[in-house]
């Protein structure tokens, strides 16, 4: 009889196999959690910056709309950014499912 433990691998090593062998990136997830700091951030600064034109030493009315404008753009141009960045990996993932299509055609 055949040991069925032995022929099944476990879904866990083929997942860290992906990853040491770099053929599954984490760098996604990573950017990911960075947009979220980086909405955080950008909300953070805006409320900042919207509190200190009230001040003494406050900028007035164009530090209150610089702020606004921020805690509007700024998530946005985030998102951008992490877009452009996460593009790369999906035509990475993307080429890697065309090799492994044109590979089981052989």
């Amino acid at each position: 009889m055949y040991n069925i433990k032995k022929l099944v691998i476990p879904y866990n090593e083929i997942m860290m196999e992906d990853y040491l062998s770099f053929r599954k990136m984490i760098t996604p997830i990573i950017i990911k959690v960075l947009f979220w700091i980086g909405v955080a951030v950008s909300v953070i600064s805006g409320l900042v910056m919207i509190g200190g034109s009230f001040g003494r030493y406050g900028g007035g009315a164009t530090t209150f709309l610089m702020g606004l404008f921020t805690i509007i753009l700024g998530p946005v141009a985030v998102r951008i950014y992490c877009e452009i960045i996460i593009l790369f990996f999906r035509i990475n993932d993307t080429l890697t499912e065309i090799r492994e299509a044109l590979a089981k055609k052989k």
